[in-house]
């Protein structure tokens, strides 16, 4: 299974998050932190798309890719790269690390794995 860890700031808009998922690959399912899961960018993601949205942890979750502000703020290098890691649990690994759309406001990394 693929997921799309997506992570995102507060004003970013659909079409933020849709060209960062556009830029990261295909996906089976979304992810992100539980503070995230309840935007509305993201919930028009997965109704647009049709793709399930999974909220899961993401602090001390180890990544690839490492942003100064996302450790301080959310416990992890990286909120995309981590919440597609969670979502699959052991034994995921990334396959698309982090991209940024091109406004900047969303990144979007593709992690491949069996369900938790």
């Amino acid at each position: 299974m693929r997921v799309a860890g997506i992570g995102f700031r507060q004003a970013a808009s659909l079409a933020s998050l849709a060209d960062a998922l556009a830029r990261a690959g295909r996906a089976e399912a979304l992810a992100t932190s539980p503070a995230k899961a309840q935007a509305p960018a993201i919930l028009a993601l997965a109704a647009q798309t049709g793709l399930p949205l999974i909220a899961v942890e993401v602090a001390g979750i180890a990544t690839p890719t490492q942003s100064p502000r996302i450790l301080a703020r959310h416990g992890t290098g990286s909120l995309a790269e981590a919440a597609a890691l969670a979502a699959l649990g052991t034994g995921a690994r990334i396959v698309a690390a982090r991209v940024t759309s091109q406004d900047g406001m969303a990144t979007a990394a593709i992690a491949e794995g069996d369900p938790a």
